[in-house]
């Protein structure tokens, strides 16, 4: 029985290898350190195989034999029963392939469970390891505990705009956001990133939105419903359509309950809870805290947002600014993590969308600056300036143009979405 196992275990790590052998690697902004074990998480298809992969090819290159590359995909159905006890056999197989120390490669581990001992075991024998997961609980406090330090945590995100122009390969240095033609290459291919987002994958489909649509269903179903032994699947569906509609504004648990009681569902706050951290934990949202509140209304009133708008925009009809506002959210939490807010408080009048501290910055998201939304947004962010002294800069994102400042508030900064998402914050209007 035992050889049977390692003949599979074999099996599979060499089909493994051609797979890795005919990827096509897109190069991203995310390298993994020599000699540092990794332990990668994010939303399901964001791109963590292919990283894997491209580490694998690197070595390669370098001169590692392919024997001493030990890679295995834990969602392969072959391994539907392996047990913590069988990951054992894995160190049996490398040495029966190579009689040098291998290169362990796991994809999705955390469908084995207790799988966190064996990766401390692997790290205390100064293996080599890298490690990939769909799922936060990876990386619990308990887990976190178990791994003691021996891993370096990386959150993989869907393409970033900026890795979406070197994927399409469109042209985006400063000289072509300059150049008349070469902007309007970069912001037709924006116009399809707020809409379709940054998976991957998603490039190479003639209907991205049916892709998209079957990476959620393999969330929702796989990484949320199975993963929990939930019974009520439907309940779980209903409450994301209900949060992708607050989208741009916050929401209680008791808002979301009444908007689910008010359909035909009937499930307590409590299970509501539950589901919308089981749909945090698989990446599929996250969130951001009004500053202002306490640390009671922090949590009870965030604004959510999607990790990847292509999966916002499976719900949406005509909501543009949502999905304006939803990419901003994405690139400030990758950069900033947990460290941006928004501001709201009835005291002062004060809504503003975001607010990053370290940054002493306030930034507004705006599809266009008509007269009527002109006076909303800039009213926001005059009355911070005059109440929170800390403040050093102030912007709006606009979905067109060309970075400017408004004529009568010149401390105010218009910046387009297309360049927000290439710079971000490091763009200075003189």
């Amino acid at each position: 029985m035992i050889g049977m196992q390692h003949d599979l275990l074999k099996s599979i790590i060499y089909e493994q290898h051609e797979v890795i052998r005919r990827s096509e690697i897109i190069p991203r902004n995310i390298s993994l350190a020599p000699g540092i074990n990794h332990v990668l998480t994010g939303l399901r298809r964001a791109g963590k195989s292919t990283i894997l992969h491209d580490h694998v090819l690197q070595l390669v290159k370098g001169g590692t034999h392919w024997n001493r590359i030990i890679y295995i995909n834990f969602e392969d159905e072959r391994l539907a029963e392996m047990t913590v006890t069988d990951l054992n056999d894995i160190l049996a197989v490398q040495s029966e392939m190579s009689d040098q120390r291998g290169y362990f490669f796991f994809d999705e581990i955390q469908n084995i469970p207790g799988w966190e001992k064996f990766a401390r075991r692997m790290a205390d024998r100064h293996e080599q390891v890298q490690i990939t997961g769909s799922n936060a609980k990876m990386l619990s406090r308990e887990i976190q505990t178990t791994l003691g330090g021996r891993y370096l945590e990386k959150q993989i995100w869907p393409y970033s705009f900026e890795e979406y122009l070197t994927a399409t390969r469109t042209p985006h240095g400063e000289e072509q956001l300059l150049e008349t033609i070469a902007h309007g290459r970069i912001t037709a291919d924006c116009l399809s990133y707020l809409e379709y987002g940054g998976f991957p994958e998603s490039l190479h489909y003639p209907s991205r939105r049916d892709y998209i649509s079957g990476v959620y269903q393999k969330i929702l179903l796989g990484d949320i419903v199975a993963r929990n032994n939930l019974r009520n699947s439907n309940a779980v569906s209903i409450l994301v359509k209900k949060i992708s509609e607050t989208v741009m504004r916050e929401v209680s648990y008791s808002k979301l309950y009444g908007s689910l009681k008010a359909v035909g569902i009937s499930v307590s706050k409590d299970t509501i809870i539950d589901y919308v951290n089981y749909l945090l934990e698989a990446y599929l949202l996250f969130k951001v805290y009004n500053y202002f509140a306490s640390f009671s209304e922090k949590e009870s009133t965030p604004k959510y947002y999607f990790s990847d708008n292509g999966l916002l925009n499976l719900f949406l009809y005509e909501k543009k600014s949502a999905l304006l506002e939803n990419a901003v959210g994405i690139w400030l939490h990758q950069h900033y993590g947990e460290l941006v807010y928004y501001l709201k408080s009835a005291s002062t009048g004060i809504d503003i969308d975001f607010f990053i501290p370290s940054e002493h910055t306030v930034i507004q998201v705006c599809t266009q600056l008509n007269d009527q939304s002109a006076e909303r947004e800039i009213s926001s962010l005059i009355k911070a300036k005059d109440t929170m002294p800390e403040l050093e800069r102030f912007m709006i994102v606009v979905s067109d143009g060309i970075p400017s400042r408004l004529p009568d508030h010149p401390e105010i900064e218009l910046i387009p979405i297309d360049y927000f998402l290439l710079k971000g914050l490091t763009w200075q209007i003189h």
